[in-house]
């Protein structure tokens, strides 16, 4: 009941902010509209083969020549694992970029493997040699989640930095671990030792918090950049009078960089990002901690599958060349990458920075 009135609270302040401003365009209105409806089928090792829809829609909000680009990508998925993957993601910019909204609405029925806390966690599974009776490896899981993110930012001045709050809700719940052995020994799971060593359910949790938030929006298409920067701090509190389980708090802090490399060939550029994801005070429940793939639209972490890392805190980054498949149009491109990250592990003393975790890889893009 919580998300559906606060889904309905942030759609009247849509609305209300967007109708305070229409002199020169109506921007209460959406503008030129693209929506494409895309079937989806695909595969990867935590869900298999995914069969649906993956619809995405671009549009403005306001006058082209002065407001930025908003765009929403949707998933509606079914997998051979008997998954179903529902998600909105959103950035949407009212006239004039005054306001960004920025949305992250997802409810999964899944299960993906996980494989202990740090980047020294193994693939195969064993007995933790610092721990006696726990796993460590991959154990498989199943779970449900409910996610509604929402953040409202307000432009300063004429400047391109923006301040806001926002709501951030997690529910974890029917949450099963259990191995593919076919014999495997008694063992405490990963994520069962870790949650009842810090007081939390190993079945179900729940974290309720509100950001504070500072962006720079200096990319030229926020949608799809091709050239300058993007800069984002969040801290995040989780008190228990809004629902968690425990009290906590976490800073985010997200850099990106785009250099174009021809005038004419705008889809020729490098680009560099950065990611740090900081435990601040208190417990996170297990699947609320920093973990690769997480992020709000799945990106880090290419080559591994999501959530393979995890820890109390993260520092993740990547660099990327983006070029053009075809002689004289930008239907269809390549992209070349190399990443690296860190995990901490307090269980085991491991700190961020004292081993890393490296992939390089390539991918076609339309």
């Amino acid at each position: 009941m919580k998300i559906v009135i606060l889904t309905l609270a942030f759609f009247a302040i849509l609305l209300d902010v967007d109708a305070q401003d229409s002199t020169i365009y109506k921007s209460n209105k959406i503008n030129n509209l693209k929506w494409v409806p895309l079937p989806a089928v695909g595969s990867n090792p935590a869900n298999g083969w995914m069969f649906g829809l993956a619809p995405s829609a671009t549009w403005y909000m306001g006058n082209p020549a002065d407001t930025k680009l908003s765009n929403l990508v949707g998933n509606f998925l079914y997998t051979t694992k008997k998954q179903w993957i529902f998600s909105s993601r959103s950035n949407i910019f009212l006239d004039k970029n005054k306001w960004i909204l920025v949305g992250d609405w997802r409810y999964f029925i899944t299960s993906q493997p996980t494989f202990g806390l740090g980047s020294s966690a193994p693939n195969i599974p064993e007995e933790d040699p610092t721990r006696a009776g726990v796993w460590r490896g991959e154990q498989q899981m199943d779970f449900s989640l409910i996610r509604f993110y929402e953040t409202v930012l307000r432009k300063i001045g004429e400047s391109n930095f923006y301040l806001g709050m926002g709501y951030h809700f997690d529910l974890h719940s029917k949450i099963n671990s259990f191995t593919n052995e076919e014999n495997p020994p008694t063992l405490e799971f990963s994520h069962d030792e870790y949650n009842l060593a810090r007081g939390f359910s190993t079945e179900r949790y729940t974290l309720s918090g509100i950001t504070l938030n500072a962006i720079m929006e200096n990319r030229d298409i926020a949608v799809s950049p091709y050239e300058k920067n993007f800069a984002l701090i969040s801290y995040k509190v989780n008190p228990t009078f809004l629902g968690s389980d425990q009290s906590s708090s976490t800073l985010l802090l997200d850099y990106r960089h785009y250099f174009n490399l021809s005038e004419r060939r705008k889809r020729h550029l490098i680009a560099f990002w950065g990611i740090g994801n900081f435990l601040v005070t208190g417990n996170l429940p297990y699947m609320n901690l920093p973990s690769i793939g997480w992020d709000m639209f799945g990106r880090s972490g290419r080559a591994y599958a999501q959530g393979r890392f995890r820890g109390e805190s993260m520092a993740y980054t990547e660099a990327e060349y983006r070029f053009p498949l075809q002689k004289n149009k930008e239907t269809f491109g390549g992209t070349v990458f190399v990443n690296a990250a860190s995990f901490s592990n307090r269980d085991i003393n491991e700190k961020l920075f004292q081993q890393f975790i490296q992939a390089m890889d390539w991918v076609f893009a339309s």
